[in-house]
């Protein structure tokens, strides 16, 4: 198993995000809207877990879908962990616990895990 392409698979995840939120935050007509933004990259996630998974994939590997898409998932918060919370959300006055407790991050992470899984599952013949 190649631990160190699925976490790197996973920073590629978590900057895709980062950057989508960034880019929106910028934009006049959805700057003020959260849940706007939110769908938007909920949907921008799907296609980013499936472009990762099939990067990570071009390299022969027998890890299963749900797993790498744990571990995707999970390098990414830790991401969130270290770098998204204390230099963005702290400075516009949220905390660790606003962040974390937020429903909007557990779909983000949940579809990236379900991308992942059914990208894996649908192609896993073509990996074996």
């Amino acid at each position: 198993m190649k631990y160190i392409r699925a976490l790197f698979s996973g920073f590629l995840v978590w900057l895709s995000i980062s950057i989508s939120f960034f880019i929106l935050g910028k934009i006049p007509i959805l700057k003020d809207s959260f849940l706007t933004q939110a769908g938007i990259v909920m949907l921008l996630t799907i296609f980013y877990a499936i472009a990762v998974a099939k990067f990570y994939y071009r390299k022969k590997s027998n890890i299963k879908g749900l797993k790498l898409g744990i571990l995707m998932s999970g390098t990414a918060l830790l991401l969130d962990t270290f770098i998204t919370v204390p230099f963005v959300e702290i400075p516009n006055g949220r905390n660790y616990q606003s962040f974390f407790y937020s429903p909007v991050l557990w779909l983000l992470v949940f579809i990236n895990i379900m991308s992942v899984y059914l990208y894996w599952r649908n192609t896993k013949n073509a990996y074996k």
